[in-house]
């Protein structure tokens, strides 16, 4: 019998982590044939994803579906959030040629759906929003069938940036909120819970028929408490669709592991988060912010 609601919401952890990871987050290595076409694809055209950048568990299935998270922008980011395994430093000089090139690259594989995200380019004067509309329109141009969602930087909360990227009409407009309140200065120092807020809040004045969407990690020292806050605040700004997941190490030098979520709290906030209003929820360990992206789509009747 699974737990109830105030068990899993009330629970504190006392134990120490188990030296291994729990079988709900074992996954097979990549290594398929779809997988190794990608690998080249992706080399050939001097394209980066996000997949293989952050260490994404689900990319051997992802690409084996033939599905990529593209990430524009160069593959170094300028800034250090303490979870994220994307390299910190100076970016290298923008490419301009590069949404072409991801647009052929989604032509070579038939997408559906395009996902299409960033390091964040705080050197840049528009922050790489010019980059994300070349790309929407590049894509639009080569597979005018392909749905296009962004996962988009903050853009220091800048409206022209969000207005810029929201003009080329992309069908899904993503930002993660990544962690809760308390937890922002030691996890994502160059953030702020309250832009991430207000970005919302802009992007349904600009455009309010583009459907937005965020994530959250789990596992870094949240409560449930204030995982359902964070929830609560994301549809009082009329988010649309919401991902959960677990927090995965990178490496000792990211923030600790505090705890595995387990399957049964993961359910818990997809049933919370649907009874709130959100359109569609995907909650669950192995759960990345473009996940089962298609899918999502499909699921919030977008």
């Amino acid at each position: 019998m699974g737990e109830t609601l105030y068990q899993i919401i009330g629970r504190h952890r006392a134990e120490p982590l188990p030296e291994r990871k729990p079988g709900w987050l074992k996954v097979r290595a990549p290594g398929g044939p779809n997988y190794l076409r990608l690998k080249h694809l992706m080399r050939d055209l001097d394209l980066h994803t996000v997949c293989e950048e952050a260490h994404c568990p689900n990319v051997g299935e992802c690409w084996e579906h033939g599905t990529a998270t593209f990430m524009i922008l160069g593959d170094v980011c300028t800034r250090n959030c303490a979870y994220c395994a994307v390299a910190h430093g100076r970016p290298p000089k923008f490419d301009a040629a590069e949404p072409e090139r991801v647009a052929r690259a989604v032509a070579e594989m038939n997408l559906q759906h395009a996902v299409i995200t960033s390091v964040d380019r705080d050197d840049l004067p528009d922050f790489g929003a010019w980059a994300f509309a070349e790309t929407i329109r590049q894509i639009k141009q080569h597979v005018p069938t392909c749905s296009v969602e962004v996962l988009v930087p903050d853009f220091q909360g800048n409206e022209d940036a969000i207005r810029v990227v929201l003009d080329t009409s992309p069908d899904i407009y993503n930002h993660n909120t990544e962690t809760v309140p308390r937890l922002y200065k030691r996890c994502r120092p160059g953030g702020r819970y309250e832009r991430v807020m207000k970005i919302f809040t802009t992007a349904k004045r600009i455009a309010p028929h583009v459907p937005t969407k965020s994530g959250i990690i789990l596992g870094m020292g949240e409560t449930n408490e204030e995982v359902l806050a964070v929830l609560r605040d994301l549809r009082a700004v009329d988010v649309d669709i919401i991902t959960l997941g677990q927090y995965l190490r990178p490496s000792a030098s990211h923030i600790k592991l505090d705890r595995y979520v387990t399957p049964d709290e993961f359910r818990m906030f997809r049933e919370e988060g649907m009874a709130m209003g959100f359109r569609h929820v995907e909650s669950g360990p192995l759960v990345r912010s473009s996940y089962h992206a298609w899918e999502q789509v499909q699921a919030a009747g977008v």
